[in-house]
């Protein structure tokens, strides 16, 4: 879970680092205590995992402000406890039966729709855009100074969490109130306050996925990852010239999946 990895920390006189220290340290070890404590809720903080999930919202910096302060106290940047990934489950489990319900559909073709954007829309796309954004932070925006340190693949799907949020609840929430009455209809107006949602949602989540890697303080021109802002805008006033719906395209797949 860890994002960076510093190779001569830690080290005895010697420049090696002691058994203790070694384990202790490790991603691995770091992984296995942050699993182990996914069974035992008492040990989690919800109440500021609420808070971290209404900040992604007004305020995303201050969120990834608590990243530096739990680096300098705790030695590593991604999350150490799990609360914020047991309440992202409970909303996205929450708000696909709501988008069920919206395109009535019933129980067998929720519980489909569930696991398709479970384990399709949040952890198989998760995956592929951490490692993508794993591959090219490492390859490209390391500092020469700083080639010590790598962005390790479990903070870059940590930070695709946090950018998934947001997006989850503006398309999977907040457009549900919009669906049936504005959105779907064949009118200007459905499809671009549809589309809007979309824009909002996606800029949204580019926008949390910068600022999770600016937080890392040995990467350089992280700016460029906020570039895809240009075509999702363009993206964006095409849709609306041609008068596409993603939303009404999104439904349309929706029920053809869970057949």
């Amino acid at each position: 879970m860890l994002p960076t990895t510093l190779v001569n920390s830690g080290s005895q006189g010697n420049g090696v680092l002691s058994r203790r220290d070694a384990a202790r340290h490790t991603a691995g070890a770091k992984r296995y205590k942050y699993l182990r404590r996914l069974f035992h809720f008492r040990q989690m903080d919800f109440e500021f995992a609420l808070w971290q999930m209404l900040y992604l919202f007004t305020s995303p910096q201050r969120v990834y402000r608590n990243f530096h302060y739990r680096k300098q106290t705790k030695d590593q940047w991604a999350r150490d406890d799990p609360a914020f990934l047991v309440l992202l489950s409970i909303w996205l489990c929450v708000s696909t039966v709501g988008f069920g319900f919206v395109l009535d559909m019933g129980f067998f073709e929720t519980i489909k729709l569930l696991l398709w954007v479970v384990f399709i829309d949040c952890v198989g796309v998760g995956l592929l855009i951490a490692t993508l954004m794993w591959f090219i932070s490492n390859k490209y925006l390391v500092k020469q100074q700083n080639r010590d340190y790598d962005v390790e693949w479990g903070y870059a799907f940590d930070v695709h969490l946090n950018a998934f949020y947001p997006l989850l609840v503006i398309l999977h929430f907040i457009q549900l109130f919009f669906i049936n009455y504005v959105i779907i209809s064949d009118s200007v107006i459905g499809y671009f306050v549809g589309n809007t949602l979309w824009l909002i949602a996606i800029g949204y989540y580019i926008y949390v996925t910068f600022l999770g890697y600016s937080a890392l303080p040995f990467l350089k021109n992280t700016a460029i990852l906020l570039y895809p802002f240009a075509l999702l805008i363009m993206l964006y006033l095409i849709s609306l010239a041609c008068g596409w719906n993603f939303t009404k395209m999104l439904c349309s797949f929706y029920k053809y999946r869970v057949k």
